[in-house]
């Protein structure tokens, strides 16, 4: 499991871990309240124990996450949350899974991960039917049908339902690409990203499409690629009802509405809707031609160009007025 799910795991669990762990019984004639969920901590037998669970629990309230991991920054409010997430950095994994193998830092996540051979998915959307085997999954997947986006980037104002897609965001202002490949030292901001550039080293294409046979590195392409089959586009322009198979292509279709465009020329200020139709303009300021013609050698700054440029040698016309 990789490291940023499990220490999420770990954080969106202790709320849940702190409020079973002290259970709301008194003995004796002192206890310790919580004033702002009615919450009680037993003194048991030593007034010590009551304070530091009260102490514990009001980490929740304030937000106080006083044990931070050396290695990578993240902080949890509770010593033993900090050692559990510890064995992500060195390797163990006691925890692991008699169906396939795979090992787990804890026995909770070993638990979430049965669910995916015995196909349970006990927490289920009630709008859309969708089953989840996590209920922090199924609270997140609701965002998508109220359409709450709580997490804003302050630098650009676009906004997320998850902190955690808010957080990689922010590596777009600030520059930060913290996983590197080990083989060519190109550097990304997601650590799925990195894993799927390594196929390209490795050739790995572990997702097939079972109509067509083709394969990919990801399985989003995959997906992505079986509306080709199926035929489905289900992102639409609300403005002209136009359909995409993909919620990027919504995106830079709706510029053609607002006008937006994002992407401009640090040397002559001119401005474009994608990011590749500036790439290949900045060839002209380069003078890179990376599209060459194979018969005559002549050179050009966009494919198509070179497409055209090929009836040339192929005998295709290219189109003619009629009133010729």
């Amino acid at each position: 499991m990789p490291l940023k799910e499990e220490s999420e795991n770990l954080n969106e669990n202790e709320e849940k871990q702190q409020h079973e762990k002290h259970p709301n019984f008194i003995t004796g004639e002192t206890y310790f309240s919580c004033s702002q969920t009615e919450k009680t901590s037993s003194q048991n037998k030593a007034q010590k124990k009551g304070t530091r669970n009260l102490k514990i629990h009001m980490r929740i309230h304030n937000g106080e996450k006083p044990f931070t991991c050396q290695q990578c920054g993240v902080s949890f409010t509770q010593k033993g949350h900090l050692k559990v997430h510890m064995k992500i950095h060195n390797g163990e994994r006691p925890y692991t899974c008699q169906e396939c193998g795979m090992s787990f830092t804890t026995e909770l996540n070993l638990s979430y991960h049965l669910g995916i051979h015995t196909g349970e998915k006990p927490f289920t959307c009630d709008q859309c039917g969708k089953g989840f085997t996590r209920m922090n999954r199924l609270t997140r997947h609701m965002k998508i049908h109220t359409g709450e986006k709580p997490f804003e980037c302050h630098e650009c104002g676009k906004s997320f339902t998850q902190q955690g897609t808010l957080k990689v965001h922010m590596r777009i202002h600030s520059g930060e690409k913290p996983y590197t490949c080990p083989q060519c030292g190109k550097r990304f901001t997601v650590k799925g990203h990195l894993k799927a550039h390594v196929r390209i080293h490795t050739g790995e294409k572990p997702y097939s499409c079972q109509q067509c046979g083709k394969s990919f590195t990801e399985k989003g392409s995959l997906h992505r690629h079986l509306r080709i089959h199926n035929g489905k586009k289900p992102f639409t322009c609300k403005l002209c009802g136009k359909n995409f198979t993909e919620t990027g292509h919504l995106e830079i279709h709706m510029r053609i509405h607002t006008g937006e465009k994002p992407f401009a020329c640090q040397q002559c200020g001119k401005s474009f809707s994608q990011l590749g139709n500036l790439k290949v303009h900045m060839r002209t300021h380069i003078g890179e031609k990376p599209f060459t013609c194979q018969q005559c050698g002549k050179s050009f700054t966009e494919k198509g160009s070179l497409n055209r440029h090929m009836r040339i040698h192929n005998g295709k016309k290219l189109l003619t007025c009629k009133r010729a």
